[in-house]
């Protein structure tokens, strides 16, 4: 009886990634469902979802339950959460798995409190949340328990996570709402005020991905983009450069930036040094948007690397915290004493 079935979810904008104790990550899709909004059934969860984007006749509506790491469509997300807990731990009600969710830092209670009553309806036994920097930083494999001063950079899809933890837990943390998601909102915008180009967000997300850049490139890259003329109202295809969507996205690599220097400012002298020393972190889907590390790094005049398998750290985050899931349950309660 030495598996268990306990589950960390890393619930993020863009995608949820599940972890299953012993088995490590064993899902990582997109945060999307596509319903049929005449019988309200769900039709496809997911990558398959994702592929319905912006292709979807009437009748079919592709949601993502999840806005700026918190969740905006409430029974979606639980069916969504329902559907991923008894793909990997069946339908028996004695296999109700205990759940770590990870939320953004900072976010208000009565999102808490959405969060676990989501966890909970969707099948878990007992539910815990783990802020995402603290799951970040444990997924990375920094030991987080020493008063070594640590920070954090969490780029997901809807915000970026900016955090310095010591023993265990934040010490300062803000959190901004610019992340993947809005560096495709901006490209569509460049393409569109520049080229006259109205392209959708699975276009843009590709773009992001194949040239998207937050520090000039050594060799700049030449893709085609398609799209459909405003103009003419005709399908069109133009040149975009690398050089263009590192303005495209200058604005929002600008806010993170202030995010970080602001966290700097309000971090303790003590910790401040550890940094210094230690450099800075960064993890989740954004710390792949090329020249980040470089950009915060002359930004700051402090070294930064980015974790391995940035998508994953939190996700793995979350799967060490199922080894001390006790830590959790003593805190809740200790919450729970202070919230009376």
């Amino acid at each position: 009886m030495g598996f268990t079935n306990d589950v960390g979810i890393d619930l993020g904008t863009a995608n949820i990634l599940v972890y299953l104790k012993g088995k490590g990550v064993v899902i990582n899709e997109p945060s999307v469902v596509a319903i049929n909004s005449d019988t309200d059934d769900i039709l496809a969860v997911g990558e398959e979802a994702r592929q319905m984007l912006g292709r979807t006749p009437g009748n079919i509506i592709t949601v993502r339950p999840l806005r700026d790491g918190v969740i905006s469509n409430y029974s979606i997300t639980e069916r969504m959460l329902k559907y991923y807990i008894r793909k990997i731990c069946g339908n028996s009600r004695f296999s109700k798995p205990r759940i770590i969710v990870s939320v953004p830092s900072g976010v208000t209670e009565v999102d808490k409190k959405a969060i676990k009553e989501a966890a909970t309806q969707a099948g878990g036994k007992a539910v815990y949340l783990i802020e995402e920097p603290v799951a970040a930083a444990m997924g990375a494999g920094i030991d987080i328990a020493k008063p070594d001063g640590v920070m954090i950079i969490d780029i997901g899809g809807g915000t970026t996570d900016v955090a310095v933890i010591s023993l265990g837990g934040i010490v300062t943390s803000t959190l901004v709402k610019v992340a993947g998601d809005n560096f495709d909102e901006a490209i569509m915008k460049y393409i569109r005020k520049e080229h006259n180009l109205c392209i959708g967000e699975r276009t843009a997300e590709e773009i992001k991905m194949s040239l998207g850049c937050a520090y000039q490139r050594e060799e700049e890259i030449v893709k085609e983009c398609k799209g459909r003329d405003l103009v003419s109202g005709l399908p069109k295809s133009v040149n975009i450069t690398s050089a263009e969507i590192r303005e495209a996205l200058e604005e929002s690599v600008q806010v993170i930036c202030g995010a970080v220097h602001e966290v700097l400012e309000r971090t303790p002298p003590e910790l401040s040094a550890d940094i210094n020393d230690r450099g800075i972190v960064i993890s989740g889907g954004g710390a792949l948007l090329y020249g980040i590390d470089k950009r915060i790094e002359k930004s700051t005049g402090i070294k930064v690397v980015v974790a391995d398998d940035p998508k994953s750290c939190v996700a793995m985050g979350t799967g060490k915290a199922l080894n001390s899931i006790h830590v959790l349950e003593k805190n809740q309660l200790n919450q729970r004493r202070e919230f009376r």
